[in-house]
């Protein structure tokens, strides 16, 4: 089992549009135990169709994409991150470092993302 990411992309139109990259977000999510994208990263888990059925965020200049490429995905318009196991969608950077040590929690252990933060030298309260 392994770990996924996706982040976003300068043009996530032109991402969308590049079939092997869908595929590749689409296999290897399914590969992992926990998918994460962060910012715009969402459009193209909702075009691997990673999203149907599920809450989501995006950041706050791309919210209504989802709703366009999953319609059946719930959008979280104010939410920081949505965590729906083993997917987990991020509304923009700032959000997705805390998210990031969030991950790091879920998939480690608490200890780990307090050290991970410290060394950061980041205020994080986990």
């Amino acid at each position: 089992m392994c770990e996924a990411s996706v982040c976003a992309f300068s043009d996530p139109q032109a991402t969308l549009e590049n079939g092997d990259l869908i595929r590749w977000i689409r296999d290897r999510s399914r590969q992992a135990r926990q998918t994460l994208s962060v910012c715009t990263g969402a459009l193209l888990l909702a075009k691997a169709g990673l999203l149907d059925g599920l809450k989501a965020t995006t950041h706050h200049s791309a919210i209504d994409e989802p709703r366009i490429l999953a319609p059946r995905t719930a959008i979280e318009e104010t939410a920081r991150f949505v965590d729906n196991g083993s997917i987990v969608t991020v509304a923009g950077i700032s959000a997705g470092i805390d998210t990031a040590l969030y991950a790091v929690k879920k998939l480690t252990q608490s200890t780990t993302a307090i050290q991970t933060a410290k060394h950061m030298e980041y205020n994080w309260s986990g």
